[in-house]
């Protein structure tokens, strides 16, 4: 595995907080990172893929039916152990060695229910800073990759620029990039026409970045990101590998055949 021995104070944020509406059949009912992808939700397999490479901090931005999360993770101890229950004595006893994701640390926030996703970051500054990291990553918390983390984490030191956005070549489109010496010289969310490389997330941030958003109203994906770009701080990763997101109901059904089959290329931990 790559070398991870300096990244311990360096927070993942995971935007959680959408209602993501596309996916009705099962948003109704949960948030979108807590779909099931196997055996696991979405988030899980997103958390794994990160500390697979060392990152252990993970900030979570809740928003939408996010006592749903909370709730998966206050119990995840008692959920994921075998367990001795004494009902006299109103104790219990967790038997067996536990997990790796036990010296996880999350950070479970409430983003708000309408905040826009440059909002959802901006509202992380308090805890940014007690890490005291001008670093962090980002991500979204419905799409997973087979990304090579450390890599991506030392491309984007090597450049020297305030942000770094993972690139692929998904089926579907979303934000148009324009690269150019492998900066980002123009980007467009969601383009209506359009072909090649686009936004798969996957960022590394400097803390100076939230200083491009204004408020719970700012769309990271507009203007805070076009403005990186038009400066010349917007440097971009090419990753040829796997990465798929979870937009659709056909979508979710093609990564739960993946992971069932045990054809899941996202599934780089150990």
């Amino acid at each position: 595995m790559a070398n991870t021995s300096d990244v311990s104070n360096i927070p993942v944020a995971i935007l959680c907080g959408g209602k993501g509406t596309r996916l009705k059949e099962e948003t109704e009912f949960r948030p979108k990172p807590m779909v099931m992808v196997g055996d696991h939700p979405m988030i899980w397999h997103i958390m794994k893929t990160y500390a697979q490479y060392g990152f252990k901090n993970f900030m979570l931005c809740l928003g939408y039916k996010g006592q749903m999360i909370r709730e998966y993770f206050f119990n995840y101890d008692w959920n994921h152990n075998d367990v001795m229950l004494e009902l006299g004595k109103k104790r219990v006893t967790k038997l067996g060695n536990g997990h790796k994701e036990e010296d996880w640390r999350i950070w479970l926030v409430d983003t708000g229910q309408e905040t826009m996703t440059g909002g959802r970051l901006k509202r992380l500054a308090p805890h940014l800073d007690e890490l005291g990291s001008d670093l962090f990553l980002g991500t979204y918390g419905d799409g997973v990759a087979n990304i090579n983390i450390s890599n991506l984490l030392e491309f984007h030191k090597s450049h020297g620029k305030l942000a770094t956005m993972t690139a692929v070549r998904p089926t579907s489109r979303f934000g148009e990039l324009a690269i150019e010496d492998n900066l980002v010289s123009y980007f467009q969310e969601k383009p209506q026409t359009s072909a090649g490389w686009i936004n798969g997330g996957y960022f590394v941030l400097n803390r100076k970045v939230l200083e491009l958003i204004q408020g719970d109203d700012t769309i990271f994906e507009a203007e805070p990101l076009k403005s990186l770009a038009a400066l010349g701080e917007l440097a971009v990763y090419k990753h040829d590998g796997f990465w798929q997101c979870m937009d659709t109901y056909r979508e979710l059904g093609l990564l739960n055949q993946l992971y069932n089959s045990g054809k899941a290329q996202w599934r780089v931990w150990e």
